[in-house]
């Protein structure tokens, strides 16, 4: 999922869960940007704290995912 994915349904009135370990990403240290574990990383950190006026948004591990709660890890 991109960034701009996750902040734009965001924005649109969506809940927002990011799952923390189901990241694809490219290496694209050869034009400077940081190693892909550090942007999983880094995407992560941030998505776990996003609020949002009445909108749920957090991060969960996908062992942790349950599509008929709340995941333990969101923050609303």
């Amino acid at each position: 999922m991109h960034r701009s994915t996750l902040h734009g349904a965001l924005v649109r009135g969506y809940d927002v869960i990011l799952v923390s370990d189901a990241h694809t990403t490219g290496d694209r240290t050869n034009w400077g940007a940081p190693p892909p574990d550090q942007v999983i990383a880094h995407t992560n950190l941030y998505w776990t704290y996003q609020t949002a006026p009445g909108r749920k948004a957090g991060t969960v591990a996908a062992k942790d995912l349950d599509f008929g709660k709340t995941p333990q890890g969101s923050h609303s």
